[in-house]
């Protein structure tokens, strides 16, 4: 009996981890979304390699990540409004058709050789304001798919384990399409990939409707008010938002200098690396993309482990010491990976970088859902998207200026000593954000 009962843990604990995939609705959206999100990383590193490869400037990969955030301030908020006011499915099968064709858009652009920074530029605008609608809708739409708040944080976790899976997928991928036939390849799949989500959530049933005094009562600009209200009274809202905005703006940018890394940094140290892959595995017409790729999917493996360990946590786990350890441990990483010139030294910092930047955002996601009340939720999420898509983009020009003028290093290492700071003084300022569960 003893030994029956051993082994039956781990398949339990297996069981926990998973359990949001019981709903079939949720499990619709996972698998498809998941197929999805392996494409939206494609293009995101095929992107980065095609602004690289026109301009050669660390400045316009900055730029780039900036001007997508000109729709973000009034489309977020109005998403939230219609994420409590609409039908989700709805609003989220408009997104992704529009999405499907801005990639279709780009990779006609892209194979035919005439594509230039012009041409980007209105795209990354257009994927960001179809983006600003999507993301507090989707982010909303988790309670209706798992039926209630019993199983959201397992959702949330594995939502971020599909991201971070397509995260270490994606742009190994991209860097073997990119590297074998260009980036135009890499934007073709992404397109296709959008077919299976709306596949999903077209099979879906029985989700509830909006909730009557949200749909008939006031327009956009009331919604997005008692929104604000909200958070504005809900003192430990707004931690949770800035610590997350903070992070972005100063931490994450490390991803739009990734090439800078991967090429001039660490690149003399992969060398050997890309040659061996270039020689028994891909023949490469761009094998700068090799070991872009092998960072970013490192820090997506990290990220997918730090997002089961956060869907196998009990209910009664201390959610406010993991956000907090994840707020302490992502930034101290990063200037430990800024310091470092092996490559191979890289991927294990970036590993734990992964796992420590799940931990931060995770948890806060799921820690403002779990706080908002249901007619509310999808405009606390909208300010919760606006200020990570907003300081997110405000990072990576930021990032951006600073590397061109002093250099890829000093931009990632400043940014992260004064992330670590702020992290330092949520955790000794407010202890109360230490003892959410």
């Amino acid at each position: 009996m003893t030994t029956s009962l051993t082994q039956s843990q781990p398949s339990a604990r297996r069981l926990q981890t998973f359990r949001s995939l019981r709903h079939r609705n949720y499990r619709l959206w996972f698998f498809g979304q998941g197929i999805s999100l392996i494409g939206s990383w494609m293009q995101t590193v095929a992107q980065q390699v095609l602004v690289y490869r026109l301009t050669g400037s660390a400045l316009a990969l900055g730029l780039t990540s900036f001007i997508g955030i000109l729709p973000l301030l009034p489309l977020s908020l109005w998403g939230g409004s219609l994420a409590d006011r609409l039908p989700k499915r709805s609003v989220l099968l408009v997104t992704q058709a529009v999405m499907l064709v801005q990639a279709l858009i780009l990779a006609g652009l892209t194979y035919s050789g005439v594509v230039q920074m012009g041409h980007v530029y209105a795209l990354v605008v257009l994927l960001s304001a179809v983006q600003a609608v999507d993301i507090p809708v989707r982010l909303a739409f988790t309670v209706e798919m798992v039926e209630g708040k019993e199983d959201l944080t397992n959702a949330i976790a594995l939502n971020s384990a599909q991201f971070n899976a397509a995260r270490a997928i994606g742009p190994a991928l991209a860097g073997m399409a990119v590297a074998a036939t260009g980036e135009a390849a890499a934007f073709l799949v992404n397109g296709l990939t959008f077919v299976p989500v709306i596949l999903s959530l077209m099979l879906m049933r029985n989700l509830p409707a909006p909730q009557e005094n949200a749909r008939t009562h006031g327009g956009s600009w009331r919604h997005v008010v008692e929104g604000a209200a909200y958070i504005r009274r809900e003192g430990t809202l707004l931690v949770l938002i800035s610590l997350v905005a903070v992070s972005a703006v100063l931490a994450m940018p490390y991803t739009t200098l990734m090439p800078v890394f991967a090429d001039t940094i660490l690149g003399p140290s992969a060398r050997p690396f890309v040659q061996m892959l270039c020689t028994t595995v891909v023949s490469c017409r761009a094998p700068e993309a090799l070991p872009l790729g092998m960072l970013l999917a490192t820090v997506g493996l990290g990220a997918v482990i730090g997002a089961l360990l956060v869907a196998s946590l009990p209910a009664d786990a201390s959610r406010g010491r993991w956000l907090t350890a994840g707020n302490l441990v992502f930034p101290a990483a990063l200037v430990f990976f800024s310091l470092n010139r092996s490559f191979l030294v890289a991927l294990p910092i970036l590993f734990l970088a992964g796992m420590a930047f799940v931990a931060q955002n995770a948890l806060a996601n799921t820690l403002l859902q779990l706080r908002a009340p249901d007619h509310l939720r999808g405009r606390v999420m909208s300010f919760y998207a606006l200020a990570f898509q907003t300081t997110m983009r405000l990072g990576g020009l930021q990032a951006g200026l600073v590397a061109e003028r002093w250099g890829a290093v000093v931009a990632v290492l400043s940014g992260a000593l004064l992330a670590l700071v702020y992290g330092l003084f949520v955790a000794v300022r407010f202890p109360d954000v230490r003892r959410l569960g």
